[in-house]
């Protein structure tokens, strides 16, 4: 079977989902790495500005102003760690959980809308080797 390759393949599909959920994202006021920071904290292991850099691949001190403007808008908390006061622990808010399930459920609609043409076996396949792809790379 002749294909382009992979990098070539994920980069034309990257550039669609990106073009599809901007306007989600704009709808709800965020940016996509706000919605990443937001993603990131619903999960729950991630807790450290240092250990959300890491998990979303930002760095440190380009996350700063996110996390600011994130919290000045009452969608995360950040408190000091009471075993290291240096050290900020993260977390959302009702409101911040609101905006994160809002956006999450837009997105997977419109990622429903775009796997919707491939036979559910296909499609399941095809999220399953994607995240086995993505966890492996660290993602």
């Amino acid at each position: 079977m002749e294909r382009d390759d992979l990098g070539a393949m994920m980069a034309r599909l990257g550039r669609r989902l990106i073009a599809m959920e901007q306007p989600i994202l704009a709808r709800h006021g965020v940016s996509m790495w706000a919605y990443a920071v937001l993603n990131a904290l619903a999960g729950g292991s991630v807790r450290t500005q240092a250990a959300l850099a890491a998990s979303i691949g930002a760095d440190k001190t380009r996350l700063i102003p996110i996390l600011d403007d994130l919290q000045r808008r009452a969608l995360i908390e950040r408190e000091p760690d009471p075993a290291d006061r240096r050290v900020r622990l993260l977390g959302l808010t009702a409101q911040g959980r609101a905006v994160h399930l809002a956006v999450q459920t837009e997105i997977r609609s419109a990622e429903a809308a775009l796997l919707g043409d491939l036979p559910p076996a296909d499609r399941d396949a095809f999220l399953r080797t994607l995240n086995a792809l993505s966890q492996r790379a660290g993602g």
